[in-house]
């Protein structure tokens, strides 16, 4: 395909500082751009593109099928791309956000919020590195893995069920709106939650391209959550509260005390700082639907009972010629991609999450909950605000929050699963997708509706339990795909297409921290409900958070973490320094953050 044939006869290009053109060949008209609101597929015929040899100036590609070289597309302005972070922020609404980090500092104090804010920021690394594969190939990330090896896609689809099979966010919605609005008794709250689950599967036949329907309900969901947090802390009078944020943001390395520790919690509120898990690994594919950077020459999924037509072109990767032109336009998508993320993702789980704690401190400051923030909002902290508007308003963000993410945790696991599929299975082509994408989305609500109703008829667990497993899967998840993402991305791609030095080391951080509170986790489990404490084998797997004093097991759990983490720097960084000076140019894309 030809640059004629992707964008139309144009005589300016608007960009986010005005119209240029002197800047035509690198942003998009206002018109074209506007498409990337609702998504864009550009149609290009694969038999007509040369295959890109295996130098140092194209992808590599061992263990999969050769990149076709095309042009990188012209770029629109950052409010005609928002999307996929807005969906990442409905899935972590419910979670950390209203959920884990409220209770954490209801039950600690304000002296952990360093933990909440390095999270975030150590996700927007993540998110925005696993995004970083699709926009210069256009495959997901999943594709990317089975290159290095194809075992990895099947280790995320399991461990991706682990961590969001478990319906916790339906079933905490659905708890906290039967209390809300007394429709049901709360004791009966399953009710609601099957009715919800019905309800996202049916929001799914409002339109052809999946994609689509998910984004536009989670951006009217994110925009009333945030409106909703931002009138609540002046209602509440709990804006005083900030004053503790100074202290607890530099309050580096403090942990509850051991006694207090409940370190599956905790890894889940580091992990859902942000979104968590299996669900980050779904922003490369998000993006690739949205059609960011070479990913509009990827096929979006649609839904085949709407009769939307002939299933859209999903293949393997492209490439493109590092020229001039494209290196400019590859360095503009790549600033567009961090700003959009930052100023949806970051920007909206700081406010809201800041200001639920804000209320949990206030009201619920210094009580033990067990880690349960379903019965902290419930049974404490609405309760004293007396009814009125303020408990009203909050009833209302909670429901909010944790429908926003069981919405869009539905949508990770079938469109993940569905990629997953794609890639592994070779029966299944691109003309299949959408089948595959309905029925594991049918299948996974029948699943919801079995697990809920069954928690609520026959007490199989309560919904801060299921929410705690999901969470704890998701960070111990995170640590090997940390590992692979940056390694991918310093060794399989080439110079100009790499993170920068100041990227590097903050996936290396990454990959360590979230390595160190996933051993704590795997010894805790070990030593203790694992292996019982009649059973002093497994007893000695027993980790402690300052390394010293931790049984032989837990030892050879920390020095399985150090290879790990000495591996990952080591492969990483000798492939930034190994691909130095090797591509013509390349520092017109590059970049310390780049």
């Amino acid at each position: 395909m030809t640059e004629d044939d992707t964008e139309p006869d144009e005589t300016s290009a608007e960009t986010d500082g005005g119209t240029t053109t002197q800047q035509e060949d690198i942003y998009t008209s206002e018109g074209r751009g506007k498409e990337y609101r609702d998504s864009v597929y550009y149609e290009v015929d694969n038999d007509s593109l040369e295959e890109a040899p295996n130098t140092s100036t194209y992808p590599r590609n061992e263990g999969g099928s050769s990149f076709r070289i095309t042009e990188m597309p012209k770029v629109p302005k950052i409010s005609h791309i928002v999307g996929p972070s807005a969906i990442m922020l409905g899935a972590s609404l419910g979670s950390g956000e209203t959920m884990f980090w409220p209770t954490i500092i209801a039950e600690g104090s304000w002296g952990l919020y360093w933990a909440f804010w390095v999270g975030v920021l150590t996700q927007f690394f993540i998110n925005t590195e696993l995004q970083r594969w699709t926009i210069a190939t256009g495959e997901s990330i999943f594709g990317a893995f089975n290159r290095l090896s194809g075992f990895w896609p099947w280790f995320f689809l399991i461990f991706g069920f682990f961590q969001v099979g478990w319906p916790g966010w339906a079933a905490s919605g659905s708890e906290v709106f039967a209390a809300w609005t007394g429709i049901v008794p709360r004791a009966e709250w399953w009710i609601i939650g099957v009715i919800s689950v019905a309800v996202i599967w049916l929001s799914y036949q409002a339109g052809p391209v999946v994609y689509n329907i998910v984004e536009n309900a989670q951006i009217v969901l994110m925009f009333v959550a945030i409106a909703f947090a931002v009138v609540l802390v002046f209602l509440l009078g709990t804006i005083g509260e900030l004053v503790n944020l100074p202290g607890g943001a530099v309050n580096f390395g403090a942990l509850p005390a051991d006694d207090d520790f409940d370190i599956a919690t905790f890894l889940g509120g580091l992990a859902y700082a942000g979104a968590g898990g299996y669900v980050n690994l779904s922003q490369g594919v998000w993006a690739r639907e949205k059609g960011y950077g070479m990913g509009g020459y990827q096929g979006r999924v649609k839904n085949p009972l709407r009769g939307s037509g002939d299933p859209e072109q999903i293949s393997e990767g492209y490439t493109f010629e590092p020229t001039e032109t494209n290196l400019k336009r590859w360095k503009a998508w790549w600033k567009l991609t961090q700003q959009e993320h930052f100023l949806t993702f970051v920007v909206g789980l700081l406010i809201v999450a800041t200001i639920a704690m804000t209320i949990s401190a206030r009201f619920a400051g210094g009580q033990d909950f067990g880690g349960d923030g379903v019965t902290m909002w419930l049974d404490t902290i609405i309760p004293a605000l007396g009814g009125g508007l303020g408990s009203w308003m909050l009833y209302a963000l909670l429901f909010i929050a944790l429908f926003s993410t069981q919405y869009a945790i539905t949508e990770v696991f079938v469109r993940n699963s569905a990629d997953i599929i794609y890639q592994k299975v070779p029966s299944v082509g691109a003309n299949d997708m959408g089948r595959v994408f309905l029925g594991l989305l049918t299948v996974f609500a029948l699943w919801g509706v079995l697990i809920i109703a069954g928690s609520g008829l026959f007490g199989w667990s309560q919904p801060w339990i299921l929410l705690v497993i999901g969470a704890a899967a998701a960070g111990v998840m995170m640590w090997p795909y940390n590992a692979l993402t940056i390694i991918l991305n310093t060794t399989r791609l080439p110079e100009h297409l790499q993170p920068g030095w100041g990227r590097v080391v903050a996936m290396w951080w990454a990959t360590g921290f979230f390595g160190y509170f996933s051993v704590l986790l795997i010894g805790a489990q070990l030593a203790g409900p694992v292996a019982g404490a009649t059973t002093p084998a497994l007893g000695t797997f027993n980790t402690s958070a300052a390394v010293i004093g931790s049984g032989a097991g837990g030892y050879l759990l920390w020095v399985f973490a150090l290879v790990v983490q000495v591996y990952t720097m080591y492969v990483s960084g000798r492939a930034k320094l190994d691909a130095s000076g090797t591509v013509e140019d390349a520092d017109e894309a590059q970049g310390f953050l780049a």
